[in-house]
């Protein structure tokens, strides 16, 4: 597993678990679920909070991983044209 394949699953799991914490702090927000979060001392500034810091590592990730590819591509062209000559 490669550093560009790392970074984008990286990004798709902080993605995700940033969309549910949003999710629940809606839930808390419109006292839905508020019961269940009150039980595990979780409250909606935190849940947000950790929204924010999953979205922030999944746009670093995805961003890194886009320069990496960039770079990978950069690297990789010059050859592929040499070997597509020489055959």
């Amino acid at each position: 597993m490669g550093h560009f394949v790392r970074l984008q699953l990286i990004g798709r799991v902080t993605y995700y678990f940033g969309c549910i914490a949003l999710l629940c702090g809606g839930l808390v927000h419109f006292n839905i679920a508020r019961a269940l979060f009150v039980t595990m001392h979780v409250n909606k500034r935190n849940l947000f909070e950790l929204s924010v810091v999953c979205f922030l590592i999944c746009m670093a990730s995805e961003l890194r991983a886009l320069a990496l590819g960039k770079s990978e591509v950069f690297k990789e062209g010059p050859t592929v044209v040499k070997r597509q000559a020489a055959a």
